[in-house]
């Protein structure tokens, strides 16, 4: 019986070491000395250029801390929103880190670390012809990102069947654009990327009810258990010490 004992023993600390060795994710960004994020380079202030060119914004803030924390660099790659979670599993990047959703169907693709912000999918429409309840958009023409949180709220609500249509658009900013020239009546988008670019324009009006609320988090491989739990400490210890704060003031005019 002893020695069945030790045997099982055996075997359960190979497995576990085995299990322990396969997920080198952390040794190898270590190794590399760099980890690659993905990302659409138009969703301000989450990522995007700057009139310099240079990928900026509050996602960018936090990668660059979370890899100088670990010793590394970070690389930024745009990618078509629409296909990024194929990007991240066929290893053309690390992770998405730029306003990501939670959403059921991702998770059966990517997993995801601890949520870092609230967020939610909220109507945009031009001043003078304001759009203020979901109830509001039947007959409408309504403008979504393809691939987003805000086109599978737009989908998935009861008001889709009595859309006159459903435009979907690469970027955001080109429903905006689209919005903002008549072309359509309203654009479903996050409350916090919608609300950042019309701040310098001030010709939209947003609702105050929202098709669905959400939670931003960092999307990775669902084998890179030890990579992603790195990223959760680091963000953590960043929220204790007040730097997650600092990032979210800059970008965000507020500490939430």
């Amino acid at each position: 019986m002893k020695k069945l004992f030790m045997a099982v023993l055996v075997i359960t600390i190979l497995a576990s070491v085995s299990l322990f060795a396969a997920d080198g994710s952390l040794e190898k960004v270590k190794k590399d000395g760099y980890f690659t994020v993905g990302l659409d380079a138009t969703f301000a202030p989450m990522g995007f250029r700057d009139e310099n060119e240079e990928i900026v914004g509050f996602d960018i803030d936090l990668a660059k801390e979370v890899a100088k924390r670990m010793g590394v660099e970070v690389k930024f790659k745009p990618c078509e929103w629409d296909g990024i979670i194929f990007d991240l599993r066929s290893k053309n990047i690390d992770m998405v880190w730029n306003g990501m959703t939670i959403t059921e169907q991702r998770s059966k693709q990517a997993a995801f670390t601890t949520p870092y912000l609230v967020d939610g999918q909220i109507i945009f429409s031009r001043k003078g012809n304001e759009i203020n309840k979901v109830s509001e958009l039947e007959g409408k023409v309504v403008g979504v990102q393809l691939g987003s949180s805000g086109s599978q709220a737009v989908e998935r609500n009861a008001i889709a069947p009595k859309l006159k249509e459903i435009k979907k658009y690469a970027t955001n900013v080109e429903a905006l654009l689209d919005l903002e020239a008549g072309r359509t009546d309203a654009v479903v988008m996050d409350a916090i990327s919608g609300k950042y670019y019309n701040a310098k324009k001030n010709t939209l009006s947003f609702s105050e009810e929202s098709l669905s609320d959400e939670y931003f988090a960092v999307a990775l491989r669902k084998d890179d258990k030890a990579l992603l739990d790195e990223i959760n400490r680091l963000l953590d210890e960043m929220k204790k010490d007040g730097t997650f704060d600092q990032i979210s003031l800059k970008w965000l005019g507020t500490t939430k």
